[in-house]
């Protein structure tokens, strides 16, 4: 039972296993919850799908499994609250607007008529003045050009109808769409190693019951807190092509900066030479040597690039090539200074994965970052973390 739903999950990417599977099915025996698409669905939802990010992939996989099934559209059809149209009626429309309405009957007659048509068709319909459908003159479907009728679902085109009946159930949710602050938090709890630094002012519960037990008397016990041990080195490309990436960066850096104890950060455009800096609005006047990070921050630290790394290759592999001042060595020299000193490194790009190849810059920095390029998404994210609590 189901067994082709099973299969579609496996072929969108789902890790569904057969022991879920029939975890499933001992439920539905075991009668758990209504007998309605709803509920089967929230079920199934909770059995097969463990990360966040394939929320919509399996909406959609269930949309396609069991499409034709009887929907909510199909149960409610019979419930439209009138009283409701009426009252949006009366408070969005003119008296001329509701004796045009009027054409087709009272609004009893069309939502009369609507439910009868709602019981009678059977398929889809395309066209024609009668049946719900799409692109016709009937009052009820979507993308037709009926100035008094109700939309059921799909997108508005001429913005006529009086009521819009569509519902997506569902969120929209999957691990190939651009971040929020949260899910790079999500994302950035993998680069965590906890350890205990620093002062003892943190109880230990367990030191405390354990002394106590061995001494006979009241033996209170402290410890340092235990935190992310972790240290992050952050490097973010900064103005020109960045410019449309600014609310991406933004919530990157404050995402890394509530994570992690141990950040530093440096801003610098296009490619690092021999110069970064902290304050965009005095980065001519106040820069810090990239020699003098090199040599302040050691070994330890993970290593991160932000940037799009979209620039005329003579920036990367020419002294000079730097748009902004004459730099005497290249930026693919200092590259290779950086990725050599931390050797737990990855580049972040916002830009699609799938245009890299169309850039001779992203394909330089990519071979200088040896292939540690990742796409600014939720699944690359979590790749770059793996990436760089590798073991070496």
């Amino acid at each position: 039972m189901f067994l082709n739903f099973l299969d579609e999950l496996r072929t969108a990417g789902i890790p569904a296993s057969l022991k879920e599977h029939l975890v499933l099915l001992e439920a539905l025996d075991a009668g758990v919850i209504d007998r309605t698409p709803e509920a089967f669905y929230y079920l199934a939802r909770a059995t097969y799908v463990k990360d966040e990010g394939l929320l919509d992939r399996f909406d959609q996989v269930f949309a396609k499994v069991f499409r034709g099934i009887t929907t909510t559209y199909g149960t409610q059809a019979e419930d439209i609250p009138a009283d409701w149209l009426k009252a949006v009626a009366g408070k969005f429309l003119t008296p001329d607007e509701m004796e045009r309405i009027k054409s087709l009957g009272s609004w009893d007659e069309i939502m009369e008529t609507l439910k009868q048509r709602l019981e009678e068709q059977r398929s889809r319909h395309q066209g024609g003045s009668k049946w719900i459908g799409t692109g016709g003159t009937s009052p009820f479907g979507n993308g037709g050009y009926n100035p008094e009728g109700v939309r059921i679902g799909g997108e508005g085109k001429h913005g006529r109808a009086l009521k819009v009946w569509d519902q997506r159930e569902f969120r929209n949710l999957d691990s190939t769409r651009e971040l929020g602050t949260r899910n790079i938090k999500v994302a950035l709890r993998r680069l965590r190693r906890f350890a205990r630094e620093g002062a003892a002012d943190e109880l230990d519960i367990d030191g405390t019951i354990d002394g106590t037990a061995r001494q006979g008397w009241l033996d209170v016990r402290m410890r340092p807190e235990r935190r992310n041990a972790v240290k992050l080195l952050l490097f973010l490309d900064i103005g020109g092509s960045m410019d449309p990436w600014v609310k991406l960066c933004e919530e990157l850096f404050s995402a890394a900066t509530a994570e992690f104890k141990n950040l530093e950060f440096f801003y610098f455009h296009n490619c690092p030479y021999e110069g970064v800096w902290k304050d965009n609005s005095r980065r001519f006047a106040e820069r810090t040597p990239l020699w003098d990070v090199l040599h302040k921050f050691g070994h330890d630290y993970k290593l991160v690039f932000v940037g799009d790394a979209s620039m005329s290759p003579y920036e990367i592999t020419h002294p000079g090539g730097s748009v902004e001042h004459h730099n005497e060595e290249s930026g693919a020299v200092w590259m290779q200074r950086l990725t050599n000193t931390y050797p737990a490194a990855v580049w972040l790009n916002p830009v699609p994965d799938g245009q890299w190849g169309y850039s001779q810059s992203i394909r330089i920095l990519r071979e200088l970052m040896t292939d540690r390029m990742y796409p600014l998404t939720l699944a690359g994210l979590d790749d770059a973390m793996r990436e760089l609590t590798r073991k070496r």
